[in-house]
């Protein structure tokens, strides 16, 4: 695409963003809806809420400038959705936390992505003399970067929970090979089907 100006640039911008937030809204839920910890699923459904005023938002900064709400198709997002449901493929098999490290993990890769769009398309409304725009673009950015420590937090308590996952069960294996309680088990098992079959 070829631009003109810095208003072309924004624009491109903005459309790009606007399909990233439609995007989000529909990948939200799943993310949720995997989540094991309660603060972590709650923390995601309220940013969908988050999300859906964004765009919202996204379509009064199109007005603002005089351009229509259009969108055109945010790869960079679409790649960061596909990541996180990738995450949840096998999440059966996953212990509890450590698929919800996982979740943080996609979740605050597409809060950094997010922060660096809003932050230019932000500063090019400034240069442009788009006040209004502006506005709205500092009160998304500012949400973004809330919904990125609130999941720094979260993830505090769950990578630590995360981390000791399955250490009970490898040391009970351990425990067992260093005392031969398996062996001795098996060879009391074979001690009485011997008596029984006499």
């Amino acid at each position: 695409m070829a631009f003109e100006n810095l208003h072309d640039v924004l624009v491109d911008n903005l459309k790009d963003l606007l399909h990233a937030e439609k995007q989000l809204v529909k990948a939200l839920p799943k993310l949720a809806r995997s989540a094991s910890s309660p603060d972590l699923r709650e923390a995601l459904e309220e940013h969908l809420e988050v999300t859906k005023n964004q765009v919202t938002r996204l379509e009064e900064v199109f007005s603002s400038i005089g351009e229509p709400a259009k969108t055109k198709k945010c790869l960079g997002m679409e790649g960061l959705v596909a990541e996180g449901e990738e995450a949840l493929e096998d999440k059966k098999e996953s212990a509890p936390a450590a698929l919800d490290a996982a979740i943080i993990v996609a979740a605050q890769k597409i809060e950094h992505y997010e922060i660096s769009a809003y932050g230019s398309v932000r500063a090019f409304a400034n240069i442009l003399g788009y006040e209004p725009a502006a506005q709205l673009l500092q009160q998304t950015l500012d949400e973004e970067s809330e919904a990125d420590e609130k999941l720094t937090h979260l993830a505090e308590k769950i990578n630590a929970s995360a981390a000791s996952e399955g250490s009970e069960e490898e040391e009970a294996v351990e425990v067992e090979a260093r005392t031969g309680t398996t062996g001795s088990r098996s060879r009391n098992s074979r001690s009485r089907a011997t008596a029984r079959s006499r």
